[in-house]
């Protein structure tokens, strides 16, 4: 009896403990409901709300169904990088901050996205200081922010 107890309290605990990422869902959407792979045609292109799909918790929007059926046979290729926040943000100060839907980068094959307001335009930043120092410094701290709220 003592073994069934111990292992409920384990796979509880576990459960409790499980943490999901925190994804940037500002306007309610990954990406502010642009559609995450027209970026890969280099575009940034609305969502229309008729073409909406639920990944992992997350809402996306796509422009059209072939945009959303492309999505669903391989969703790993599209999903932004580091839950959708600033790439430069997550880099440079470890933090998590929100982005404009129309700055964005493909770099070996994946997503990243930009803050780009008030004259602050993270990605030329990005580019002008190493980006691929920089993503490496992202990837880092990324696996100690990525659950945190």
């Amino acid at each position: 009896m003592k073994l069934y107890v111990t292992l409920f309290f384990i796979a509880f605990v576990t459960v409790i403990s499980a943490q999901k990422i925190d994804y940037n869902t500002d306007k309610n959407y990954i990406a502010e409901g642009y559609d995450v792979t027209e970026y890969f045609n280099n575009k940034a292109v609305k969502g229309d709300n008729k073409f909406v799909f639920t990944h992992d918790t997350v809402k996306y929007k796509f422009a059209s169904q072939q945009n959303l059926e492309k999505f669903k046979k391989n969703p790993d290729n599209y999903i932004p990088q580091y839950g959708g926040y600033c790439a430069y943000a997550v880099a440079v100060n470890s933090e998590k901050v929100d982005i404009n839907p129309k700055t964005f980068e493909i770099r070996d094959n994946k997503l990243y996205l930009f803050y780009n307001s008030w004259g602050i335009n993270t990605l030329e930043k990005w580019k002008n200081e190493d980006a691929n120092t920089l993503q490496a410094k992202a990837d880092t701290n990324w696996q100690n922010i990525k659950t945190k709220k």
